[in-house]
């Protein structure tokens, strides 16, 4: 095998809970990237106008950022964590189930915020559980976990193009029915204030979109029902616990000590009960935890979030916008041509997450970020030289997926190793995506709105140099940050201190 032994081992003997964190990332990525294509057969079965749908956007969007925040409330036990997993992934498969009847846009709107807060605890969480299973080694188990977000986000699309509607989903004697929705969908994007352009307020409803829903609820259902499992195996189903004893505080998954592992984990009294450092957002702001940190501790959280914040809107505004920069002057693709670029960089994003699983073995993350951030800012340099090229737009979109791709894990691992474990890095950066992903997109398109399709590159390119300036700067507070000798107590507190030296 391409990892040594000792890693193997430490993967065998967590396998179930580690492909459960995967399998709810697989949600994850299926909940994402399913709206944008949908969102016209939404209007219409709404029957509400595009200025209200693209509402629902935000609703999801934002409420995933809220989830992200919270995510921490429901980590503070490994029972917890599952429970709250379990919840969030049958809570998507039900979201998936109920949108065919949300038939009120307002509706739909608070839906979708409940698929937004599962979201954000599965983002939160998952991540936080396998930093707190691998640790040192957890790049390439971060690699793999977001490798099945791609992959969701992947097949999401691919499963409800065939029941999209390719003419108005609305039938009705009105001459104002007549616009097909491939022009809407072109125009979404680009113009967010629609309002204008009604839907006949009575008509046969011709959208078959609901079966998509459908489908995707039966394809998530196994996620829930192997978070049970786990669940189950674990003992911490509330209902079916029996006579079984409570398992120890010490002996729960993430901190779990088996032969062989006496050159990991210290002893009994150097692990902490309750991990102190990986909490929610609140409770990283409390003051307890800021007490001894010195500057380059907040130095680096808050550089790193800022990293992510711009490559993570990066990915949310590029996926959202490429299909209206490529439909219009001067490129002009065909509309049919350009709607397999979205799918084009998701699918690199996917491919790139496979890739570096191995590559992670082999590479240490901060070099893996400064490839990528590199690899971001060439990219749009040279879309932006070749901005009259169709061959190169699906070129640039394809290597831009793939520097994208393992950004998020990189960071996450590189951040986590420069600190030691401790402080609140997961939360952070978590938050800091989130954030990005929102802002940006909202950002970008009311300046396409204002300056035209081309500033879409433009900003690209600045928010590459933006991460770049961050990264450097993330570098530079890491040279600065203290390293702890063996055996001193640091601060702030610990999480999973074993005593050894930094490995970067």
């Amino acid at each position: 095998m391409w990892w040594d032994e000792r890693v193997s081992a430490r993967f065998r003997r967590n396998l179930q809970p580690t492909l459960t964190y995967w399998s709810v990332f697989f949600s994850f990525g299926l909940c994402i990237a399913f709206l944008g294509p949908t969102l016209l057969d939404l209007r219409c079965q709404t029957r509400s106008s595009l200025s209200q749908i693209t509402w629902v956007f935000f609703s999801q969007q934002f409420c995933l950022l809220l989830g992200s925040c919270l995510g921490g409330v429901f980590k503070r036990t490994l029972a917890q964590s599952l429970l709250a997993l379990f919840a969030s992934s049958l809570a998507i498969s039900l979201v998936f189930a109920i949108i065919p009847l949300c038939h009120d846009v307002v509706l739909l709107a608070v839906v979708m915020a409940v698929a937004g807060l599962a979201m954000g605890c599965i983002d939160t969480i998952s991540n936080m559980q396998l930093v707190k299973i691998y640790q040192k080694d957890s790049a390439i188990f971060l690699q793999a976990l977001h490798f099945f977000v791609g992959f969701g986000a992947l097949l999401s699309p691919l499963i409800a193009d065939p029941f999209l509607s390719d003419t108005n989903c609305i039938l009705a004697n009105s001459t104002n029915a007549s616009s097909s929705l491939p022009q809407l969908r072109r125009a979404l994007p680009h113009h967010p204030n629609l309002s204008h352009l009604e839907l006949p307020p009575r008509g046969l409803l011709v959208t078959r979109v609901s079966y998509a829903f459908w489908i995707m609820a039966l394809i998530n259902l196994p996620v829930p029902i192997a978070v049970f499992l786990l669940l189950y195996k674990e003992r911490m189903v509330p209902c079916l616990n029996g006579s079984s004893p409570p398992l120890l505080p010490a002996d729960e998954l993430a901190l779990e000590t088996r032969p062989g592992d006496k050159d990991e984990l210290s002893t009994p009294a150097q692990r902490p009960h309750t991990p102190p450092g990986h909490e929610d957002l609140f409770s990283c702001c409390q003051s307890r935890n800021f007490q001894g940190a010195s500057f380059t501790y907040f130095a680096v959280h808050i550089t790193g979030a800022l990293v992510l914040f711009m490559t993570d809107g990066i990915v949310g505004e590029y996926s959202g916008f490429v299909y209206s920069y490529a439909v219009e002057e001067p490129l002009a693709v065909v509309h049919k041509v350009a709607g397999y670029l979205p799918s084009l960089f998701w699918a690199f994003i996917t491919l790139g997450r496979l890739i570096s699983i191995p590559v992670s073995y082999r590479m240490k993350p901060a070099t893996m970020v400064f490839i990528n951030v590199v690899g971001v800012l060439i990219t749009f340099l040279l879309l932006l030289i070749f901005s009259s090229s169709v061959v190169f737009l699906f070129v640039g979109t394809a290597s831009l997926g793939l520097f994208l791709s393992s950004t998020f894990p990189s960071m996450l691992a590189y951040t986590e190793d420069i600190l030691q474990y401790r402080g609140c890095a997961t939360t952070v950066l978590v938050t800091g995506a989130g954030i990005g992903e929102m802002v940006l997109q909202l950002l970008v398109g009311s300046i396409i709105h204002d300056r035209g399709s081309y500033s879409f590159l433009v900003c690209g390119m600045i928010f590459g140099c933006l991460a770049f300036t961050f990264y450097a700067l993330l570098v530079f507070f890491h040279r600065m940050y203290p390293n702890p000798s063996p055996g001193m107590e640091p601060q702030p507190r610990a999480l999973f201190w074993d005593g050894s030296e930094s490995s970067t």
